[in-house]
């Protein structure tokens, strides 16, 4: 009888990962993709990109990480106007992405409540008791 009581926690452990892998799937972000060009043909693209570079660069946590590294602004700046126009294109192509990867903040509440979740199962499995009061 005992064994069928640790093969009946077994069961309700893995139906209810299997819950959470369901919800956890279901949660995702929206994937972008697009084309990126091989080469650049306009010189109007050089502006555009140093205006994309500049604007990331005056952003609050980029000047607080850069002084963090021990990188003063200015000379970020001076470095990216020395920078290539390649180089300057691919640059400010990763600050788009840079943006547009930010996180809400809910992921870590997941693997919050997954964590909890788990220390509980291992007590149980140990014939420990928790006691939320």
């Amino acid at each position: 009888m005992a064994m069928m009581r640790k093969a009946g926690w077994f069961v309700v452990v893995a139906v209810m990962m299997a819950g959470w892998m369901g919800v956890l799937g279901s949660v995702r972000g929206i994937a972008e993709a697009g084309v990126i060009a091989s080469s650049i043909s306009d010189a109007g693209s050089r502006v555009e990109d140093m205006a994309k570079v500049q604007a990331f660069l005056e952003n609050k946590v980029v000047v607080q990480k850069l002084v963090d590294y021990g990188v003063s602004p200015a000379d970020a700046m001076a470095k990216v106007k020395s920078m290539s126009a390649q180089d300057l294109h691919r640059l400010a192509s990763l600050t788009d992405r840079a943006a547009a990867g930010t996180s809400s903040g809910i992921e870590w509440l997941i693997a919050l409540a997954i964590l909890v979740i788990l220390i509980i199962v291992i007590f149980k499995l140990m014939n420990k008791e928790v006691i939320v009061r």
